[in-house]
């Protein structure tokens, strides 16, 4: 069993940065693909960026490619997101994603979800 907590996001400006976080609970963090997807309103969840169990693959989706950024560090079970030159467009709900099996990075059944941190980017 995994927890996610996600934390960091925030109001930001366009064109600003955040970075935001995800702390997981358990001691086998570093064998879960890790992932961001994110929800804007009225919309459905849509994949973001994934980073497989050692950190040596990354994947992004085509809107954030050049702008956001994935790490992890297994040592203190967090993952992170780091934002920059953020668009209006990039307002939704985040959420932190976690699955054993495999790098399948744009997988919709991730196994463990967190709760979700808003980032709001004003015009």
């Amino acid at each position: 069993q995994v927890q996610l907590v996600e934390s960091g996001g925030g109001l930001v400006q366009a064109g600003g940065s955040l970075r935001l976080s995800c702390a997981a609970s358990g001691r086998t963090f570093s064998r879960y693909t890790m992932a961001w997807f994110r929800q804007a309103p009225g919309k459905e969840r849509v994949f973001v960026a994934a980073i497989n169990w050692s950190g040596t693959s990354t994947y992004y989706a085509d809107s954030v490619k050049g702008r956001f950024t994935i790490s992890r560090d297994n040592a203190k079970n967090t993952m992170n997101l780091q934002m920059s030159s953020l668009k209006p467009e990039d307002t939704a709900v985040y959420y932190c994603a976690a699955d054993a099996g495999g790098w399948i990075p744009q997988r919709r059944d991730y196994a463990y979800w967190g709760q979700g941190t808003q980032v709001t980017v004003s015009s």
